[in-house]
């Protein structure tokens, strides 16, 4: 306590006023003396015991602080009293709570970060170990028909890794917040013609059937480019689940409420265990036939939900998945 030079001035202070108080005393009788000596001495006992006291309170806030400092799990609750110091380890106990959240916070994203480049490292290693077999075969020689299909196919591979390379960096953007959706009112026909537009000629060569029923003028406030590409990657995933000689039909519905845009396939639907994780980062279901690698519909609820709508997935009780894209009005 003396370490504070504040008390050891006031100590000093009152030393000399209590001199003075009893030299005085003295001075007008013995009884003045005597009761200057023990007014100052029962006054210097009551700071002193007050003091006292304050400094293990501040010293149990030190330990707080101590605690947070050194991440440990302790959380000192202060005591329901009133007060300067109250107040302030109360504030104390509060940041304590906040700094012990964000911390969890971090180490959670943390944990997401290693795991998600691990999962990275293991989507690009299967293109790049086939194109090194592919290499591998065209250094040992093959006639030309040969050498053109393994060509095509490695061709197929970088397209792939491109295309994975791109979407994770889309990804990476929106997960960093760093994207600016330049959202204004769209024609959801406009909207769906963009998103359709890659996928024309394959639907042609796999006798893909498209029906439409998307009522002329309604509109949608959005990002065209961004939500656009969500379409895309619910298209894809349509596409390749639907196969040959497949149907995919889209319809928009209009309410007070809400703007809703359906996108139902002809193909198998999904496994009932795979559906509550549809959307999730780098899940690629159990399916032995699944050849995707997790990101498209990942990135596609993505921009949605930053845009403000929502979007599900089921299986129609007729066959095939259905996709519901919400945005309220």
């Amino acid at each position: 306590m003396l370490r504070n030079k504040e008390i050891k001035k006031f100590t000093i202070v009152f030393a000399i006023i209590t001199a003075t108080s009893v030299i005085t005393g003295f001075t007008i009788n013995v009884a003045c003396g005597i009761l200057s000596i023990v007014s100052a001495t029962a006054f210097g006992v009551a700071f002193f015991v007050f003091t006292a006291t304050r400094y293990k309170r501040i010293a149990q806030i030190a330990d707080q602080i101590d605690l947070v400092l050194h991440n440990t799990g302790h959380i000192y609750i202060s005591e329901a009293e009133e007060g300067e110091l109250a107040i302030l380890q109360s504030e104390i106990t509060k940041m304590t709570v906040c700094i012990r959240k964000q911390n969890e916070t971090l180490k959670r994203e943390k944990e997401h970060l290693a795991n998600s480049l691990a999962d990275i490292a293991h989507q690009l290693r299967t293109p790049l170990t086939s194109a090194n077999l592919i290499l591998s075969l065209l250094e040992n020689g093959s006639n030309k028909n040969d050498e053109k299909a393994l060509m095509r196919e490695m061709e197929e591979l970088f397209i792939q890794m491109d295309w994975l390379v791109t979407s994770l960096l889309k990804l990476s953007r929106l997960d960093a917040g760093i994207v600016v959706f330049k959202n204004k009112i769209e024609d959801v026909n406009t909207l769906l013609k963009n998103a359709l537009h890659p996928f024309l000629i394959l639907m042609e060569l796999h006798n893909i059937t498209l029906e439409m029923c998307v009522p002329e003028d309604i509109k949608i406030w959005c990002d065209l480019g961004w939500l656009s590409e969500a379409v895309k990657n619910i298209l894809k995933n349509c596409i390749e689940n639907t196969g040959d000689d497949g149907k995919i039909e889209i319809i928009c519905e209009d309410n007070p409420i809400y703007i809703m845009i359906s996108i139902h396939d002809s193909g198998k639907g999904f496994e009932k265990e795979d559906l509550p994780h549809i959307f999730d980062r780098f899940y690629r279901g159990n399916s032995k036939s699944s050849s995707g690698y997790g990101i498209g519909l990942a990135l596609c609820r993505t921009i949605i939900t930053k845009q403000g709508g929502t979007v599900t997935a089921k299986n129609d009780p007729e066959g095939g998945a259905v996709f519901c894209i919400r945005f309220p009005k």
